[in-house]
């Protein structure tokens, strides 16, 4: 039977085993030994000699990321921690080194659009690495050969992989993590990020599902759900708020199937949040299936009647027909969707359902689509997402008999036709509402705010309204959208949080005034605790700690301020 020890003694180079030259072997060996002229190579005229090296760290990055919130998240994270080890993350792509490109396998537009994106660097000479669930579904794919992967639970080791691809080497990392046999939810919650809106924080409750529907190729990059700890959750949400965000997304493959895997259940996770939301925040729900929200309508009516949360629920029902909803695999009758919305909209009035629909699913007949046109008469939906059906490879159902193409694209048109000849909003002119306003529109003309209900409302761009709730008068009304006007001599309601990041800031790391900094233990404890500062920055660190103590002690005796000394050992360690 072998020794406990037998694994560590294969790794220790040095051991004799009888295959050794003796003492007296290499003796001999040395005097074999014949002395060669080094061989010069001889530098071409005209040629300079290359003396530059690729030092990885200070470089410029270029972040991309298409799809989900989820997948955002985890791209916030990747480039708050190339950040935290010294790249510049640059909105530029013309002036990155390296793109990182997190892509998306839901639909084959946005497969396509990642596949240019890695042509389009590669004939630029850029650096690329790629992420997300593209490359750790199919990560053979002809057109990733030989580029750096980092897999969906791998994005803790960002900084690692992007080192060796500006070095010039593939590295691939694509595995699970685990812990006692158990699958993790992914990496930590507590990584620095860099979130695209400062005021926005965006939350990954787990990873993965408990379904196995036969057009997702998301499942396989994903996997099986794997929940986050509430504990963890809540520390999240708590750091953010210190952070200045006002606003949480909680976001999942399916938020409503959280805590099955760890003996919980999205109601007791909400409830924790809601402790935490200081007045003037909001937080939003994510998308939840059918089937899991129906054991818990009750409470999750209290939890959206509550003032600081969104009366909002993204509910996917992709299809009104009961024979499409069982070759999906959706695992829920149409009746079963329409028992939820009834029940929300009969105990929360005004609440926003919003809903996905897939058209020209295989198999789908002309009455399959006249129920679901049908179904969105009914409901009127304000929010709506229209996707024509695109068979994913290595699904179930890519190999089912496909319905035309020209079929689905009309019926796509018949739907958006009828989507659009409604308009959600008109009855609303004449509204005061209380909004909170968080971002910039996409025309940059106006603020885009939610009320209550997360119905967007523009509101005029005054820099004392961002991050802020006011009360508005609704006076026009669009199909995606209503507009306000402030109401004269209202308060402006400031949230009860710090004070906002600036865009591109790290989240995560400690963000301190010129006074905070005057504490002579920050730095250090700063770097020791960070597990970004390379060894000879805390070697500085010490060094100016113990040039503080011997600058105070000689301070004290002549009289002098020792906040004075402060400020010397903060300036110094800031040049560090």
């Amino acid at each position: 039977m072998p020794a406990a020890c037998d694994s560590l003694l294969d790794d220790i180079e040095d051991m004799v085993t009888s295959h050794d030259p003796t003492p007296h072997e290499r003796q001999f060996a040395r005097r074999s030994i014949v002395p060669r002229p080094r061989k010069h190579q001889l530098q071409p005229a005209g040629e300079e000699l290359q003396t530059d090296s690729v030092i990885p760290g200070t470089q410029k990055v270029w972040v991309r990321t298409w799809g989900c919130s989820h997948n955002s998240s985890d791209g916030e994270y990747m480039a708050g921690q190339l950040a935290a080890s010294g790249y510049k993350i640059t909105e530029n792509p013309s002036d990155a080194d390296l793109w990182l490109l997190n892509s998306c396998t839901v639909k084959n537009p946005a497969e396509d659009h990642f596949r240019n994106s890695i042509k389009k660097a590669q004939e630029q000479n850029k650096k690329v690495v790629v992420a997300g669930c593209v490359p750790q579904a199919q990560p053979r794919t002809d057109y990733l050969k030989d580029l750096s992967i980092i897999g969906v639970q791998q994005i803790d080791r960002v900084v690692e992989v992007v080192d060796e691809a500006i070095k010039g080497h593939s590295v691939r990392l694509l595995g699970q993590k685990k812990e006692k046999g158990k699958r993790l939810g992914g990496a930590r919650l507590d990584l620095p990020k860099i979130r695209k809106n400062p005021l926005i924080e965006i939350i990954s409750v787990n990873t993965g599902c408990l379904n196995a529907c036969t057009y997702c190729k998301t499942k396989h990059a994903r996997g099986d759900l794997a929940s986050y700890p509430i504990e963890e959750l809540v520390e999240r949400a708590r750091q953010s708020f210190q952070e200045g965000i006002c606003e949480i997304w909680l976001t999942s493959e399916d938020t409503g199937a959280y805590g099955r895997d760890i003996g919980t259940d999205l109601p007791s996770l909400l409830w924790e949040l809601v402790k935490e939301i200081p007045e003037g925040a909001m937080l939003r729900l994510g998308m939840t299936n059918p089937p899991y929200i129906l054991e818990h309508l009750e409470e999750m009516v209290r939890i959206l009647q509550h003032p600081r949360v969104y009366g909002f629920l993204h509910v996917p029902v992709q299809s009104a027909s009961d024979s499409v909803l069982m070759d999906m695999k959706r695992e829920y009758c149409c009746a079963d969707f329409r028992r939820v919305i009834d029940f929300l909209q009969e105990r929360v009035p005004g609440i926003t359902i919003a809903t996905d629909i897939i058209c020209g699913f295989p198999g789908e007949t002309e009455e399959d689509f006249e129920q679901t046109m049908e179904l969105v008469r009914q409901y009127r939906f304000p929010s709506l997402f229209i996707n024509q059906f695109y068979p994913r490879p290595g699904t179930p159902a890519a190999k089912m008999e496909q319905v035309p193409a020209h079929v689905k694209k009309q019926r796509t048109k018949e739907l958006s036709a009828l989507f659009h000849s409604y308009k959600p909003y008109d009855h609303k002119i004449g509204e005061r509402q209380r909004v909170l306003v968080t971002e910039d529109s996409f025309d940059s003309q106006y603020y885009v705010a939610h009320n209550k209900f997360y119905e967007q409302v523009l509101v005029p761009k005054k820099p004392e309204f961002k991050g802020k709730m006011i009360e508005v008068d609704i006076y026009e009304a669009g199909k995606h959208y209503m507009k306000g006007r402030p109401v004269e001599d209202a308060r402006v309601f400031t949230p009860s949080i710090a004070q906002p990041l600036q865009k591109g800031q790290v989240s995560g790391l400690p963000q301190v005034s010129l006074l905070d900094r005057s504490n002579k233990n920050y730095f250090t404890s700063v770097l020791f605790n960070s597990p970004y500062c390379p060894l000879h920055a805390i070697q500085i660190c010490v060094h100016c700690q113990v040039f503080f103590l011997f600058w105070a002690f000689l301070t004290r005796r002549q009289g002098r301020s020792v906040f004075a000394s402060h400020c010397l050992f903060t300036l110094i360690a800031s040049s560090v």
